[in-house]
């Protein structure tokens, strides 16, 4: 088991010595790049299309926002941009005298493509940044809501990632984090690891082509903080309340941190 002072600093791809956070970002960005072309299908299919239901949970925890008269609304890690269209989606149903923009950010441009070309085949302006979650070019309390959907976990520090989400945010602002976690029953927990560590690494390297992704994915999961960790690393990032709640007997977590 990962100490867990040392599972706290931050992604650690296969190769990567503790601490290196510039290398650990690097092997990240070029993981992702190899996955871009076929991230959607092995998501959905190594899901069983739950992830879409996650996403959904997100986006109807954050209406009270999307429904206001002006929101700035930024996705971190934005991947192919499923999250970041999902929240414009709802802003343009809820308020359709708005424009329903959401920056979405990701710091590898492949899967931004991909996300421009999902916004454009929606109909929807695409606005879309280069960066760093860690280091977002923006001004101080900017954003009114900041979500970042599986990407948490792929920082290289997970607590500079929390205090750059609290320092984007104005007051009233609110982060939401869709994260993977290990199961609460033993049962479901049992039969989750046997397919997460024995049968997802095959399939999704296989069908990826990128040698080690999915092998990262089932590391990653495992060294990330259990819940009650994170709530208490967003606690000391300067967020004043953290709710959780645990989707699909505790595969995935959802994380609402509130300025």
């Amino acid at each position: 088991m990962v100490p867990v002072e040392e599972s706290q600093r931050g992604a650690l791809p296969a190769g990567i010595e503790v601490g290196n956070e510039a290398e650990a970002a690097r092997a990240v960005r070029e993981m992702f790049a190899r996955v871009a072309p076929r991230y959607d299908l092995l998501n959905h299919l190594l899901s069983g299309q739950i992830d879409r239901f996650w996403r959904r949970r997100l986006v109807h925890a954050v209406r009270p926002y999307l429904q206001r008269d002006t929101v700035n609304i930024v996705d971190c890690c934005c991947g192919t941009g499923d999250l970041a269209l999902a929240l414009a989606r709802e802003r343009a149903r809820l308020r359709p005298d708005k424009v329903p923009a959401c920056l979405a950010s990701d710091f590898c441009r492949p899967m931004l493509v991909r996300a421009a070309d999902k916004f454009e085949r929606a109909g929807l302006p695409p606005v879309l940044a280069e960066a760093d979650a860690t280091r977002m070019p923006l001004s101080d309390s900017s954003v009114d809501l900041v979500t970042i959907a599986f990407g948490f976990r792929n920082l290289a520090n997970y607590r500079v990632g929390a205090e750059e989400f609290r320092r984007l945010l104005a007051p009233g602002g609110c982060l939401a984090v869709l994260e993977f976690s290990q199961p609460t029953s033993k049962l479901w927990g049992a039969l989750f690891n046997f397919y997460f560590r024995h049968v997802l690494p095959r399939l999704g390297n296989a069908i990826s082509g990128s040698g080690g992704a999915y092998s990262y994915l089932q590391d990653s999961v495992q060294r990330f903080p259990p819940p009650e960790q994170v709530r208490e690393l967003l606690i000391g990032a300067g967020f004043q309340r953290v709710d959780v709640q645990m989707l699909s007997g505790g595969v995935s977590v959802l994380y609402l941190a509130y300025v």
